[in-house]
């Protein structure tokens, strides 16, 4: 025994090893198995967001830039995974993680998921799926009756068209939209005459041909910064998504839209299409999908509606009422993991008609040759994971009834978190939550009274001290690892639109409680006591007293 560590050696027999499945339920890999999923239960069921330890020293643990030239055992990895990746990773599925649009997960998606990984089937190709290809033709089918309610007849007739797309899956909502604007575009510039398409000749010959001096898609200023990214990619230029002034409540102004049409129309600039949010990303409300649709067909325009976050809100038949118009988006954006709780990442927009994707449509002969069943022909994604089979899992085992739970106890209790805030002297709730996001921010009770009679200088720098405080809380909040709610900044029209860094929360997770909502205020309270914060708290606070003081010798001398 000379007690020598053994080392992995590369050769055509470990190699064989590596792609061989093993035999054996007491094989190494067996056991290194079992015991990643020990370590991941153990993981997801701890409540503490992640370990306090910063970002530049788990920087360390991945400093090496050269590429090993011997190889290592698949349980060294495996132990160096656990311990540098796994225990330093942030605990989404915690229910005190309620910052971001990321949630737990149905505990089932893990095993589901190994079929998934171990099948490795490419969407792009019948020839690489089989079966998985009908599968996602049926997800989006299923989601296409979701949103549009066509009878059966009209899904006997298209979901399995070889020739025809009822949508496209995608890697997310980025490229879901991407897609979407992409469809609006070719349709807007289609082949006439001499012209052979956008498609074919590109965007200067279009506007040129067409007699226009650019193409816009408008949105309200709550859009996503996926579709900034989407006029940019299309060669329309990210001057040419119209911002459009919202209302009170965040949803887009339908005078203000109207508007902005009719004077891009006398500037000879294409409206290509209108976008409308069904849960905007920092505050969820939902525009008034109906009329803007009316407004885009007043002006030929592509409706379509980034329903990326709200749109599984019409499983609910108390809440899909907020979603009305939306049936008459042309193209509609879904998130999957977002709110229909699958794993990262996927996503998928759904064609009211199923002609529309043909405008996109690209063949090769070695591969998605005209006539076959291939979606890779209309999705702008290559090569694509068959993600289909988690949506249809969850469709299945959670059905509608079981998805309808999920947004219903989200709404009411981001209502019920609202009422808290109120209810707390030195927090103000910022805007009201319309599906399951609202925001807020640490605002002591004197400070509110002062905003309340202030004037737009005072408002300026009562704010500005406030958007130090609400930084320095978030950031300390989120350094500390037992909770997280994210911030963001808003407009709000009762303070002149100055800017105001908020707190925002994100109520997906079904096993976030009352009581854990009131931890998350309880800290952040503690968390303005710390010395830290003090020298911004007493100016704050002398702030206010200045401004009621002014204000007091104001109405007695009136």
């Amino acid at each position: 025994m000379t007690g020598k560590k053994k080392s992995a050696q590369a050769s055509v027999e470990a190699m064989y090893r590596v792609f061989t499945v093993p035999e054996a339920p007491e094989s190494t890999l067996s056991r290194i198995d079992q015991n990643i999923s020990r370590n991941l239960a153990g993981f997801l069921q701890e409540h503490i967001v992640a370990v306090e330890r910063d970002l530049s020293e788990v920087e360390k643990d991945f400093s090496d830039y050269a590429i090993p030239e011997k190889p290592i055992f698949v349980s060294e990895q495996a132990q160096f995974l656990l311990d540098k990746l796994v225990a330093n990773s942030v605990h989404t599925a915690s229910p005190s993680f309620i910052g971001h649009m990321t949630s737990a997960l149905p505990y089932f998606m893990l095993p589901l998921s190994k079929i998934m990984i171990a099948l490795n089937q490419n969407l792009v190709k019948t020839e690489t799926s089989k079966a998985f290809t009908p599968m996602e033709r049926q997800v989006l089918g299923m989601i296409h009756r979701l949103v549009y309610e066509q009878d059966g007849a009209f899904y006997r007739k298209w979901m399995h068209d070889p020739r025809h797309a009822l949508g496209a899956m995608c890697s997310g909502g980025t490229v879901a939209n991407l897609t979407a604007l992409w469809v609006a575009r070719n349709n807007a510039f289609p082949a006439e005459g001499s012209f052979r398409g956008i498609h074919q000749e590109g965007l200067f010959r279009a506007l040129r041909y067409y007699g226009c001096e650019g193409a816009a898609i408008l949105v309200s200023r709550r859009g996503h910064y996926s579709l900034r990214k989407a006029a940019d990619v299309l060669g329309l230029g990210r001057d040419f998504l119209v911002p459009v002034d919202t209302d009170d409540d965040n949803r887009i102004n339908t005078d203000a839209l109207r508007e902005k049409c009719l004077e891009l129309h006398r500037q000879k600039i294409r409206v290509m299409a209108i976008c409308g949010i069904a849960g905007t990303t920092e505050t969820g409300n939902v525009d008034p999908l109906d009329a803007m649709a009316d407004i885009a067909r007043e002006f030929g325009a592509h409706f379509h509606v980034d329903a990326a976050w709200g749109g599984p809100t019409l499983f609910s038949r108390t809440h899909r009422h907020l979603m009305r118009g939306i049936e008459k988006a042309d193209s509609v954006t879904f998130d999957a993991h977002k709110q229909l709780y699958v794993p990262m990442g996927v996503g998928l927009v759904v064609f009211r008609d199923p002609s529309l994707a043909s405008a996109v449509e690209h063949h090769a002969q070695y591969i998605i040759r005209k006539g076959s069943r291939d979606l890779g022909s209309t999705t702008l994604e290559g090569s694509r994971p068959g993600m289909s089979m988690l949506i249809q899992s969850g469709l299945r085992i959670l059905a509608r009834e079981g998805y309808e739970i999920l947004i219903d106890q989200g709404i009411d209790k981001a209502k019920t978190f609202a009422e808290m805030i109120n209810a707390e002297p030195d927090f103000e709730l910022i805007t009201r939550p319309e599906l399951n996001i609202l925001t807020y921010r640490y605002c002591p009770e004197k400070v509110q009274q002062a905003l309340s009679v202030a004037d737009s200088l005072q408002v300026e720098r009562l704010n500005t001290s406030l958007n130090r405080i609400t930084k320095f809380l978030q950031k300390t909040q989120r350094e500390r690892g037992k909770a997280f709610v994210s911030r963001t900044r808003l407009e709000p029209a009762r303070y002149f639109n100055f800017p105001c860094i908020v707190f925002r929360v994100v109520l997906a997770n079904p096993l976030t409680t009352k009581e854990i909502l009131a931890d998350i205020l309880k800290e952040q309270r503690e968390l303005s006591a710390e010395e830290g914060i003090q020298d911004e708290i007493k100016i704050l606070d002398q702030m206010a007293d200045a401004v009621l003081k002014l204000h007091q010798t104001g109405a007695q001398q009136a």
